[in-house]
Formats: structure tokens, sequence, C-alpha cells
């Protein structure tokens, strides 16, 4: 049970990853002025986090089941919740998907957008009507640079982030008007157990009914040119953990939040050109075209990128 004066902030997936950090990063604050409710699908997956909490579990972080998927599941786990009463938000819950779209079925497609989509809305519907009555609250949405720019061989996840996006920025200017806040955590790359796993497990996948220059294209020239970009730009946990420490304890937090400034450029080109055509054939050159070059210019960024560059992409102005 929180204690007076302490504000109580639910978050999704932390199992692992993100929401496993961010979990901690609250629960472990100097002031104690966070009661963090961690949730994830499975509680027999509740050891690292408890191991990483230390101290903080049992005291300022406690554990409920949730599994954003279900409808009957998010009410009674917010039911769980003493009063109802949840200052912040954090839709963390997410799954990725990678690979030529012809080798997709429908179904995980829909799998997809029922956690990063539906799965955000249900949070987001649960928890809504209590903070309009309080007309206090905050919620945060961890997105993605893929919800502001397609990235070839994401294009569902990518559909799935650009998705929230748009359901965010409609409903951030509802929700002013109730005092609630809204903001998108969007992180580049990030160096997770989950994301090493999927590019690992994809590497080795056949692709049957997927013509051979796609497949060819995907492993032998999107992939390792992915590793090189992970390499050179990629975050840690720890790293958007901070990130959205700092967006929540803003006075006036920003609606988006990108984590890694190295990606501002890129994001850039899709606004410098109202026709669209710059940001896809710059992509298409650097995949198809400058293949080599890019690698060089990763290898020579992951040298230049020293921890003092990194602690600045970490921080909202």
């Amino acid at each position: 049970m929180a204690n007076s004066g302490q504000r109580v902030v639910l978050i999704t997936g932390c199992s692992s990853g993100i929401g496993l950090r961010i979990a901690v990063t609250l629960a472990n604050d100097e002031k104690k002025r966070y009661h963090v409710i961690a949730t994830m699908r499975d509680l027999k997956k509740k050891d690292k986090l408890v191991e990483a909490a230390g101290d903080a579990y049992g005291k300022t972080l406690m554990l409920l089941p949730l599994d954003v998927c279900s409808d009957e599941s998010v009410k009674q786990c917010i039911n769980n919740v003493k009063d109802r009463h949840i200052d912040i938000l954090i839709n963390n819950a997410g799954v990725g998907l990678l690979g030529p779209v012809e080798s997709i079925s429908i179904d995980e497609m829909k799998r997809v957008f029922e956690t990063n989509f539906f799965g955000v809305v249900r949070m987001i519907k649960e928890v809504m009507p209590d903070m309009k009555k309080r007309r206090s609250g905050h919620i945060v949405v961890m997105s993605s640079v893929m919800g502001l720019q397609g990235v070839v061989f994401n294009d569902v996840y990518t559909a799935s982030k650009f998705a929230m996006e748009g359901f965010c920025e409609s409903m951030a200017v509802q929700l002013m008007k109730f005092n609630i806040r809204l903001s998108m955590i969007e992180p580049g790359p990030v160096h997770t157990e989950f994301e090493t796993k999927m590019m690992e497990d994809v590497a080795k996948m056949e692709y049957p009914g997927v013509d051979a220059d796609t497949v060819r294209y995907f492993k032998d020239v999107y992939l390792p040119s992915s590793i090189d970009i992970f390499e050179a730009m990629g975050q840690t946990p720890e790293d958007i953990a901070k990130c959205t420490k700092k967006v929540i304890e803003s006075s006036s937090p920003r609606f988006r939040n990108l984590t890694n400034n190295l990606y501002t450029p890129i994001v850039a080109l899709k606004y410098a050109d109202e026709t669209g055509g710059l940001s896809v054939n710059t992509f298409y050159n650097l995949l198809f075209n400058f293949g080599p070059l890019m690698h060089i210019t990763m290898s020579i960024l992951k040298c230049l990128t020293c921890s003092c560059l990194r602690r600045r992409t970490i921080s909202p102005n």
C-alpha cells in the first residue's frame, strides 16, 4: 500500500528489459516518492525483477498479474489496486515482429496489434475514467522511433507503433482538458535479451514462399546493417528508464520524447520533403547502394560514441 505522498505507478511488461528497469529505477528512488505496481503476464517470471529490486521488493514495489490482451485481466488488475487509484500509468508491454511480410501470417500480425496497440488502448480505457474524476494523472506510452519513421522489414511492428502514435496524439488533446498528461517515449535500438534472441532466430529461419532475392536482401543486407546500427547507436534499458523517470518528474512533460538524439536527423528527413521521396530514397540508397559505406560509418560512429555522448542522448530537454 502506498504511503501518504507517494505517487502510485503501474507499469506493464516488467518481467525483463525496459519494463523491469523502469520498475526498479522508480522503486529505488532515493526520496521514496513512488509506490510501484509492476505487472507481468506470468508471475512465474518474476525472479529477475525481484532480484534486481532488492530491498525495494515488498516495500516500494509490489507485483500483480496482468495480460494486456485480456479485458478481464486488465479490469481485475486495476480493481486490485487500492481505490483504483493510479497516478502514473506506464504502458511498456509490447512484442516485436521482423522479417519479409510474405512470410508473416495474418494471425501473427493481429497478435502484434493486440499487444502493441489494443493492449495500450485497454489500459488507457480502464484508468482514464478515474483519472478524469480526480482531474489528475500521467499516462506514459513506450513507443519507438519506428512510430515516426518506417523501417524496412519491420513493416507490421512499425504499423502497430504508428497506430499507437496516432491514437495517443488524438487522446492527448482531450486529456489535457482534465489535467491529465500523456507522454510518448520513443527509443531507437535498445540492447535487450529479447532483441538479441529475435535477431538470432530470424537469421536462422528459411522463409518458405518468399522469393530468393527478398530472403537474400533480408539476411545478407538488412540484418548486418541492423546489427551495425545496434552496436553503434543502441541504448540500454537503464538509459530508457532514466529518460522515463525524467519525463514523469518534469513539471511540464513533453508529449514526444526521443531518447536518442542520434536519431533526430533520421526522423527529420521525413518532414523535410512533403512528397516523402527524400526519406524513402535515402533509406533505399543507404541499404542497397551504400551498404559498405554505411558499415564504415557505423564503425566510426561506434568509436566516437563515448560514454559522455551516450549520456547526452537520454535526457529530453
